[in-house]
């Protein structure tokens, strides 16, 4: 038993060690002045099959979408459902694509396939680092981060991912 003890624990060392190797190449940056983004979007995406049997046998067709920014959690004013279960707020639907306008898309030997209405969100963090604005793409954690924050007035210590192009996590300080 000690023996496997004495393995774990050693194992545990090494891969700390090895783990905190390659996280040391990550920039970190404290901030007191950051804005979070989520922008919610919905869009109607038709599938396009021609040969359900093969692999490019369908086209995914992309009809009218709606956006809404949500800005540090606040509901948005053109905000029409919301908060859901991430505290994000959601536009009015797009209207659905119409039969004609489906049919308007076809080519030869196509069917008209499923129509779904596609819910994504793009997260985005922008602050200050040596007096300037940066803008960088984010995740849900590290806009749920910035958004609590915020709400108790409470610097934020940013991991930036390679090359300083994203936001990968957000501590608060």
């Amino acid at each position: 038993m000690a023996a496997t003890s004495f393995v774990r624990r050693a194992a545990v060392v090494f891969v700390s060690a090895s783990f905190g190797w390659l996280a040391s190449g990550c920039t970190t940056v404290l901030t007191n002045d950051y804005e979070a983004t989520a922008v919610t979007t919905y869009i109607w995406l038709v599938e396009y099959v021609t040969d359900q049997n093969k692999v490019n046998g369908t086209r995914i067709e992309r009809f009218g979408s709606s956006s809404l920014v949500n800005t540090n959690g606040v509901m948005p004013e053109l905000a029409v459902t919301g908060p859901d279960e991430r505290g994000l707020w959601w536009p009015a639907l797009p209207p659905q694509p119409t039969v004609d306008e489906l049919e308007g898309n076809l080519r030869s030997s196509e069917e008209i396939g499923d129509l779904d209405l596609n819910k994504r969100v793009e997260y985005s963090l922008t602050y200050q680092a040596d007096g300037e604005t940066v803008t960088s793409p984010a995740d849900y954690s590290v806009y749920r981060a910035a958004v609590k924050a915020l709400r108790d007035d409470r610097p934020l210590e940013l991991t930036l991912g390679v090359n300083d192009s994203t936001v990968e996590k957000a501590d608060i300080r």
